[in-house]
């Protein structure tokens, strides 16, 4: 069979101007779930239908060898025109067994929901497959009808199976039931459903900050599951920045306990960790015996440099390890590692460039939340595997 796959983009959006090419998480709004399909490998061929010259130029420039661009008429960009338009005007240019409508306002789609659909789809000799998502809410129709329970017979949540809700991300049709019901759902239909996120569909502006959210969680998580070694900071970052001086000299620093039991759990889990300062403190040399870090350096002056050493003695890759800080000496370090944290209290030039940006600031639990993040991202690719 010949698999097909079309994404519809228009120039005009009310709700959102410039909508399918603004950014969203670095990334035009389109390239999203066009990227995902390219990368899952499921289809011959896969073509971009548009009526917009920006459109078309960018689909040209990122995605060169990939897809294929086919124009769309102006009767099938209005408001008015339904996406069953634009999708026979385009089966009538291109030949294809099954088309997949792929939506870009659904850029929570991966390479792995389109594979599991096809096969999904030709396991179930299926006509025709739409993509939803599992909720477990209870729905009622505007004159007080219930539509999936028995209020009489209130189920408990763990044991009611709910409903699946069509979320729009991609659908499968074969050529003969588009032809036949001008549809893209008909005959035998089958449904793949997505993970919960997905369940989110970009239509209004409010919806733009929760998908950006969610994309770039994605981002770091994938990228964290990487990480074989964590590189940390002291002032600032297992520290409040606070230095307590008495009259002999500086006599005390604040470490938190939950900090500690966080690079205790990444080494315990194989993670490499390692301490790095410019400071020569006592205290600090005191916590470090305490917690027995076997990586740790003092007086480091240039940190770039002592972290390519580091990398060369771990026998790892740059991007395969993360760096917490919060001042302007760490940026060089943030800037080629492949996981670059800070605490919340960081200075602005660090927030705005890391990856990752916790929740607590330095000496409050920073670096702990950073160690979660580490070692749920490896369960979570052990559990993919």
């Amino acid at each position: 069979m010949r698999w097909v796959a079309y994404m519809p983009l228009r120039g005009g959006s009310k709700s959102i101007p410039g909508k399918n090419i603004r950014l969203l998480a670095g990334k035009p709004l389109f390239a999203w779930s066009l990227g995902q399909a390219v990368a899952s490998g499921c289809f011959d061929e896969i073509y971009v239908g548009t009526d917009a010259e920006p459109i078309r130029a960018l689909a040209k420039s990122l995605f060169t060898d990939t897809v294929n661009l086919v124009d769309r008429s102006p009767e099938t960009c209005t408001d008015e025109a339904s996406t069953e338009a634009a999708l026979l005007e385009f089966s009538a240019q291109v030949d294809f067994d099954v088309l997949c409508l792929i939506q870009a306002t659904s850029p929570l789609t991966q390479a792995g929901d389109f594979r599991a659909a096809k096969n999904q789809f030709m396991a179930d000799c299926a006509d025709s497959l739409l993509t939803a998502t599992k909720t477990q809410r209870f729905f009622w129709t505007s004159s007080g009808l219930p539509l999936n329970y028995e209020p009489t017979a209130r189920p408990r949540r763990q044991e009611f199976d709910g409903s699946l809700m069509e979320n729009g991300a991609f659908y499968f049709t074969r050529r003969e039931i588009l032809d036949a019901t001008h549809c893209r759902l008909g005959g035998e239909v089958s449904i793949h459903v997505m993970n919960q996120d997905a369940a989110t569909e970009i239509d209004e502006p409010g919806d733009w900050a929760v998908v950006e959210s969610l994309l770039r969680r994605r981002d770091y998580m994938a990228r964290s599951a990487r990480i074989r070694g964590l590189v940390v900071d002291v002032d600032g970052t297992l520290t409040d920045a606070g230095m307590y001086y008495g009259a002999q000299g500086e006599a005390l620093k604040k470490f938190n306990t939950r900090d500690a039991h966080g690079l205790k759990r990444l080494e315990k889990a194989g993670l490499r960790v390692c301490v790095m300062t410019q400071e020569q403190s006592e205290s600090v040399h005191a916590r470090m015996r305490k917690l027995q870090i076997r990586d740790y350096y003092p007086g480091v002056t240039d940190k770039l440099a002592r972290l390519r050493e580091l990398a060369a003695d771990w026998q790892m890759p740059l991007d395969d390890i993360a760096f917490i800080g919060d001042d302007l000496n760490d940026l060089a370090c943030m800037a080629v590692v492949g996981l670059s944290c800070c605490p919340q209290d960081a200075v602005p030039e660090v927030r705005a460039t890391v990856d990752y940006v916790a929740v607590p600031g330095g000496g409050a639990g920073a670096v702990r939340e950073v160690c979660d993040l580490l070692l749920e991202a490896k369960r979570q690719s052990s559990a993919v595997d």
